[in-house]
């Protein structure tokens, strides 16, 4: 399944959630530039667990060393298709977040779930001296909180068969739903696999929408007009 498109509109300019797309995207311009330096700037920049924990138990006054990797990483990414799987998520849901919680609020919610998914993804893989980057993390956030701000939208998506691809309406609900019950299952089969393996960071996904979520509650504007289309409410 690729999503295309959602159902509802965004009656403001998504200002934050553009300006996340655009400095990911150049960030990104800048990693490529670096040639065979990219791969010491990605583990300068990058969350390594293994890291993470032995300055916690040698050098527990150096608290800038170990967490400031949490906040950088998530503004770097792998490579073009890690860049613009996100990026398109980012784009799809995030519109509608931030025009339900304000600007400022939206930026300091993205910001928190990053930060939640990094630590959540240290403990789950402490042993692990890959280092982890990507913004899915604070996407799986705004993901968590499309899911219970929006339950009636749909999400207009691609189903690949073989040679064949139709366009169908799927519930918000159960796409977002379904991501991140995946999530959680490779999360849970990823236990057994050797922490230096590589790959993708499903705990931080999971612990990203989570974290989004349950921060929605207090991110979203209590006093405010909405604007709401009679799409929303078809029962199917």
């Amino acid at each position: 399944m690729f999503p295309l498109k959602d159902t509802i509109p965004s009656y403001t300019f998504p200002v934050v959630n553009v300006s996340l797309i655009v400095i990911n995207a150049l960030i990104f311009l800048y990693e490529v530039s670096l040639g065979p330096q990219l791969e010491p700037f990605l583990r300068h920049f990058g969350v390594i667990p293994a890291k993470f924990f032995w300055l916690a138990a040698n050098e527990p006054g150096n608290v800038w060393a170990r967490y400031y990797p949490i906040f950088t990483s998530m503004f770097l990414h792998g490579g073009w298709f890690h860049l613009i799987g996100n990026m398109w998520y980012l784009w799809i849901f995030g519109d509608n977040v931030e025009d339900r919680m304000g600007h400022g609020r939206y930026f300091a919610f993205y910001i928190l779930c990053g930060l939640a998914a990094g630590f959540t993804h240290l403990y789950m893989n402490p042993n692990s001296h890959v280092p982890t980057i990507g913004a899915s993390g604070a996407i799986a956030g705004v993901m968590g909180a499309y899911f219970l701000m929006f339950p009636y939208s749909r999400v207009i998506t691609a189903i690949f068969l073989f040679f064949f691809v139709d366009i169908i309406e799927i519930p918000a609900l159960f796409f977002l739903g379904f991501w991140v019950f995946m999530q959680l299952i490779e999360g849970t089969l990823s236990l057994g696999v050797a922490s230096n393996a590589g790959g993708v960071a499903w705990w931080a996904h999971f612990g990203g929408f989570v974290a989004g979520a349950l921060l929605q509650f207090v991110f979203r504007r209590r006093k405010q007009l909405v604007k709401v289309h009679r799409d929303q409410f078809r029962p199917w």
